[in-house]
């Protein structure tokens, strides 16, 4: 079976590899072009990229498979190629239906949820936005509409009460590579069942803003704890920016007298809450400092009881 796979991120490089190791053909690699990065803007190619370099695969970058000289190249090299399925892992480009009717096959997407819930480009943080329980991995067969078509295989894992975005990240890439196999195989054995989603218990999850970040502490505890750990959040103290990459929800009730943003442990940098309970800041990052424990932030930073951190505007 000769397969094109399509894929730019870290999420999408497990799926490769597993590819590989099953010693599947995989005739050409389709990626984004690389990107400037850093000071200096050097150009750094995505994780695909280098794993498919790695392993002396043919790489394709065109800036769009949609419109322009660059598209019609690359319906002409997937043409030639001759691609018996493409596989589509977080590639970052929508697929023109010349594409999608290419292959044997079709094409086959790895979406990280449980499908028909969060559709979209950011699947995983807002599971963990909603302080979802349960998430996974589903293959679908590509249709013209966004994450709509046919599901083919799932597989489900629990979310940890204090479970971050990176965590669950590397956990659903895995399960996303055992879940391409599975429907692999299927494919070659016949015995795949594809099943229509329902589009009545369909949700959408859309890109990520940086306003959705903001901590207002008027907020429940639960509320705040399920942005940190999904999307990274930030708040102010003493006028500067403080990144908080981890959290716990501290279930005693803070004390009545302290407004919501206050310190009200300045020893575990606990915060009140809206609701009254405690949010404890375990990871943070202080503007212009490198990220770190809130218990070696603390060692070089005397926090009074009582400090309120508040939002600052977005510019």
């Amino acid at each position: 079976m000769k397969i094109v796979f399509m894929g730019t991120p870290d999420f999408a490089v497990p799926c490769l590899q597993a590819l590989l190791q099953q010693a599947y053909e995989v005739v050409g690699v389709f990626t984004q072009p690389d990107k400037p990065k850093g000071r200096g803007y050097k150009m750094i190619p995505p994780p695909v990229k280098a794993a498919a370099v790695e392993a002396g695969l043919s790489v394709y970058q065109p800036l769009s498979l949609r419109k322009g000289e660059e598209a019609e190249q690359a319906m002409q090299t997937l043409q030639e190629l001759n691609p018996d399925v493409i596989v589509v892992v977080a590639y970052g480009q929508i697929l023109p239906k010349a594409v999608l009717d290419l292959p044997k096959y079709g094409c086959i997407n790895i979406h990280g949820s449980l499908l028909p819930a969060y559709r979209g480009a950011a699947p995983m943080q807002m599971c963990l936005l909603n302080g979802e329980t349960e998430t996974g991995v589903t293959s679908m067969q590509m249709a013209e509409g966004l994450d709509t078509g046919d599901m083919l295989v799932k597989a489900a894992l629990p979310i940890g009460a204090d479970e971050t975005f990176a965590s669950l990240h590397d956990r659903l890439a895995e399960l996303g590579a055992s879940v391409l196999l599975e429907t692999l195989e299927k494919l070659a054995a016949g015995t795949l069942q594809p099943e229509p989603q329902d589009d009545a218990k369909s949700s959408y999850a859309g890109r990520i803003t940086k306003e959705m970040s903001a901590l207002h502490f008027e907020q429940p505890a639960n509320t705040l704890h399920n942005i940190i750990r999904g999307i990274t959040g930030f708040t102010t103290l003493d006028g500067k920016r403080l990144k908080v990459y981890a959290s716990h929800v501290v279930t005693t009730v803070m004390p009545e007298e302290l407004p919501c943003g206050a310190v009200a442990d300045a020893e575990k940098l606990i915060v009140k809450c809206g609701d009254g309970l405690g949010l404890q800041l375990l990871e943070v990052q202080p503007e212009g400092k490198k990220r770190m424990k809130a218990a070696d932030f603390l060692r070089g930073k005397s926090i009074p009881y009582g400090t309120v951190l508040g939002k600052v505007e977005q510019k």
